[in-house]
């Protein structure tokens, strides 16, 4: 198996595919890391989908990983949404690199991520109709919803956000364009998977399970095509039979 190191435009990534499909048209998964990670701490799951014919590519996210800047974790959490946008324009860009580079012509895509990757993901699968399937672990589909609590918890915290009422206003109106709560149709019956700790502390498990309550009777037809795994016991952080379920999925609705 491959591992190669790339930079395509300005985003270095991690581009993982078997030695016999290396220039051959494969589906192909972009798999997002979490926040304050990085493309190399998500390696397992590239592997086990690698290793089923399916070629992955891993960025780092702005302001992660290789592309990272002095910041602390206060600043970092600051610029969140900033790097949860600059990621869903990125995803357009990779998929025109895959396209330029002969990757992708014919075959599936699939998007996956964990935690804010996973965020990330469902802000994607709003705006973007060519994403085949997806696998969103620890995400949030409710932008507007996650943002304003995000702030009351920073405000809770002693902290004052260098934002004004007005720039608030601004942020909510641009991350409710990418929010999936209020675009729900945009799924359109495309196949994705969830999974979720019920303990989850970071990215809280229940807008995100009521959220695929509400979407489960657009896929009554297609029951299958939409899964949501909770684990009881979990916390921020998913299991071993998660990731290699999510692997399961993107390769099975991808071939």
């Amino acid at each position: 198996m491959n591992v190669i190191e790339e930079l395509w435009g300005n985003i270095p990534l991690l581009h993982i595919v078997e030695d016999e499909f290396k220039d051959q048209q494969v589906p192909v998964v972009i798999f997002l890391h979490g926040f304050t990670s990085a493309k190399e701490h998500n390696l397992h799951y590239a592997y086990n989908i690698a290793k089923k014919g399916v070629r992955v590519l891993l960025p780092d996210a702005h302001l992660h990983g290789a592309r990272e800047e002095d910041l602390d974790e206060v600043q970092l959490s600051l610029r969140f949404w900033e790097i949860i946008l600059t990621s869903i324009e990125e995803v357009s860009f990779i998929r025109e690199e895959l396209v330029k580079r002969g990757l992708y012509t014919t075959g599936k895509i699939g998007l996956a991520g964990t935690s804010m990757g996973g965020i990330t993901t469902l802000g994607c699968l709003t705006v973007y109709d060519w994403i085949d399937t997806a696998a969103v672990m620890m995400g949030a589909p409710g932008f507007v919803q996650l943002a304003k609590a995000q702030m009351s918890e920073f405000e809770r915290r002693g902290f004052t956000l260098p934002v004004t009422e007005e720039e608030k206003k601004k942020l909510f109106n641009t991350l409710s364009t990418f929010d999936l709560t209020k675009h729900s149709a945009a799924l359109n019956n495309r196949p994705v998977y969830f999974w979720h700790g019920k303990q989850d502390a970071v990215v809280p498990y229940e807008p995100t399970y009521n959220f695929y309550q509400a979407v489960k009777k657009d896929y009554a037809a297609t029951p299958e095509r939409i899964e949501f795994v909770s684990s009881a016991t979990s916390g921020h952080a998913v299991s071993r039979a998660g990731m290699l379920q999510a692997a399961d999925w993107l390769a099975c609705h991808l071939k």
